[in-house]
């Protein structure tokens, strides 16, 4: 395909394997903080609110700064986590931790607008009736929320795989290892004749995003004639 050579399947293996997982990951809570933001009143929720957005205002590379002094081994956080094993730092995982975090405003804010167009009345028709919490979330406000649910997953998605400055900066560009298709480009264009090989990649974003949002439509539509 494109005539790819290793490292760059490397950087598009690594680049879907850290998208997934950091949308996979943070999805639940995303849904959920969604979910509290639109549907709840309590002390504290501007400042809730303020710390899920703060990401899309800071700059990329403040944020992996910020995650380098806290996930980083001789940091607070990434201390305690490396004497148990668990290192972010300079691997792939550190990636998907930071592709999660700088999704994770754009899920919240679309799966939120889902929640607050849908009817709380029907809600509290089914407390009413003597409904769980758990059951009329499950039954009643995650099904009509799905559609916006999907559309944040999909831009999670699409934000995870282009992030760059935040991971660059958390775990550098290591070919086969912290490479992600961003960073790759970035390196094949920073070499004289490096041009070819990152056009190549861009086509493959422009591949993956299109069948990303293709795919999710499709879901859409079928959500959608269910609900019907």
């Amino acid at each position: 395909m494109l005539g790819l050579g290793p490292e760059e399947w490397a950087a598009v293996g690594l680049s879907l394997r850290v998208s997934i997982v950091a949308t996979l990951a943070i999805l639940p809570l995303a849904t959920w903080v969604a979910h509290l933001l639109a549907r709840r009143e309590f002390v504290g929720k501007g400042m809730l609110n303020a710390l899920v957005l703060l990401p899309l205002v800071l700059p990329p590379v403040v944020t992996g700064y910020l995650l380098l002094l806290t996930f980083g081994t001789q940091g607070a956080v990434g201390g305690f986590l490396s004497n148990l094993g668990i290192v972010f730092a300079f691997r792939w995982t550190g990636a998907a931790l930071a592709a999660a975090i700088m999704a994770f405003p754009l899920m919240v804010r679309a799966i939120r607008l889902g929640f607050e167009a849908s009817d709380p009345k029907l809600e509290q028709a089914a407390t009413t009736l003597g409904a769980s919490p758990w059951r009329v979330f499950r039954t009643i406000t995650l099904p009509a929320a799905l559609p916006s649910v999907i559309a944040g997953t999909v831009l999670g998605f699409a934000k995870a795989m282009g992030e760059f400055g935040a991971t660059i900066t958390f775990v550098a560009a290591i070919p086969g290892q912290t490479q992600t298709i961003p960073s790759a480009i970035y390196a094949f264009l920073q070499v004289p004749g490096g041009e070819s090989q990152a056009g190549k990649l861009v086509l493959v974003s422009l591949v993956i995003a299109l069948g990303a949002v293709a795919v999710s439509e499709w879901v859409a539509r079928k959500v959608a004639g269910r609900r019907a």
